[in-house]
């Protein structure tokens, strides 16, 4: 005991020592540094899309001759010849994109939300076998699934529709969501389902009235996850959509390049532009969800 009270003063005195943080022009030198740095490497990451948006205003033949962010000769020709530069005005691709950016989002929202669920609360045989077989699908690439699935979907002759594009978020495939709502529901007090189950409420009641409710933030970042995916996904509708009258806005795009002839970049540039609008609202209105519902199931 006496060699602890002894120690104690010494143990206080090592605690109450604060680390010496330099002269205050240091310190300012310091933070001048970091912001400077920190701005630069913004410039860095913002330049490509700072350069895009200035040459959609540029015509195509200077383009590429001007490195640079001043604009000379500004026009605006590219966004109005752009809009109906196709074989559809452009509006048309981005009510296909729109259908099946709806169609994911509530196919996700639905069926993951389910299967979390199921893996979260429910008691079944082999439940954590299965959760394991889950969690490994979402390291399997798309490209070893890609050629079964095709053959399948042609076989039930829905290669040209958005089928293929909405229906697979129906049957939960989208693991990362799974895992995602399974850590939330999992931070959930157990408490509260046997409230309800007091109350005489089974599986079904409680989901839709207990848990649902409380899954705002996980349901909101499978939104926008799924929103931004799915609206900036090219490589699956160029495999299933043939028709140029059901492309996305990813693959309509495309169109205006041409390795046969001219390609239009300036209106390629422009049209890139509107396809970003939406992407920036949904990231701007819905970022504050985004954040909440990841450090929420990144903290459980």
């Amino acid at each position: 005991m006496t060699d602890l009270r002894e120690s104690a003063p010494a143990t206080s005195a090592r605690t109450s020592v604060k680390p010496s943080t330099g002269s205050p022009a240091a310190a300012a030198g310091r933070s001048v540094l970091k912001h400077a740095v920190l701005i630069a490497v913004s410039i860095v990451m913002v330049y490509p899309l700072l350069w895009l948006l200035v040459s959609s205003f540029r015509p195509t033949e200077v383009i590429f001759r001007t490195p640079g962010l001043w604009i000379n000769d500004l026009v605006t020709s590219n966004y109005t010849g752009g809009w109906t530069a196709l074989a559809q005005p452009f509006g048309h691709y981005i009510v296909n994109s729109a259908i099946v950016v709806v169609g994911a989002v509530a196919g996700n929202l639905f069926a993951c939300s389910l299967a979390a669920y199921a893996f979260a609360r429910c008691r079944f045989r082999g439940r954590n076998l299965w959760f394991a077989v889950m969690l490994i699908t979402v390291m399997v690439p798309i490209h070893v699934v890609l050629v079964p699935q095709y053959i399948l979907f042609n076989n039930l002759g829905w290669v040209n529709t958005f089928v293929p594009l909405i229906l697979p978020k129906f049957l939960a495939t989208d693991s990362f969501f799974i895992f995602l709502m399974v850590q939330f529901i999992r931070g959930i007090p157990r408490e509260l389902d046997e409230a309800a189950r007091i109350d005489g409420c089974g599986h079904g009641r409680i989901f839709l009235r207990v848990m649902l409710p409380l899954m705002g933030p996980a349901l909101a970042t499978t939104a926008i996850f799924t929103f931004i995916w799915t609206w900036s996904d090219f490589f699956t509708p160029l495999i299933y959509l043939t028709d140029p009258n059901s492309y996305t806005v990813p693959v309509a795009l495309k169109s205006f390049l041409d390795a046969t002839s001219g390609s239009n970049w300036g209106a390629m540039f422009a049209m890139s532009i509107v396809t970003l609008v939406p992407l920036f609202l949904v990231f701007l209105f819905g970022q504050r969800f985004l954040v909440k519902g990841i450090a929420t199931t990144g903290g459980k």
